[in-house]
């Protein structure tokens, strides 16, 4: 298991920033998130610990968080039913990610 720490966030802040880059998004801090831009697309990137209220509002939304989180985020944002479609990537102690949900 992961060691936390302080940095936590910024470690998230960091991987999220580099994994929508790698996919060819431009990125940009915003207010504790991250916007993705590629084309017409824009995702709102919210790096997370632990599962939090998700926002409330959105289009396009993507939570990065540790993949020992992933589940009880995921199971947070299906009861919370929110009104934007959403992805989850859980960061794997190898440095690689997997994807719990897709945007459409």
């Amino acid at each position: 298991m992961r060691k936390r720490m302080s940095t936590v966030s910024t470690a998230l802040e960091r991987e999220a920033e580099s994994i929508f880059t790698r996919l060819g998004y431009t990125v940009t801090p915003h207010e504790g998130e991250i916007r993705a831009q590629r084309k017409w697309r824009v995702v709102q990137v919210t790096p997370m610990e632990e599962p939090e209220d998700p926002p409330a509002s959105g289009e396009l939304r993507c939570f990065v968080t540790f993949e020992e989180s992933v589940n009880r985020l995921e199971r947070r944002l299906n009861r919370e039913n929110p009104d934007y479609e959403w992805a989850i990537i859980g960061i794997r102690d190898d440095d690689e990610y997997v994807v719990s949900r897709c945007l459409s």
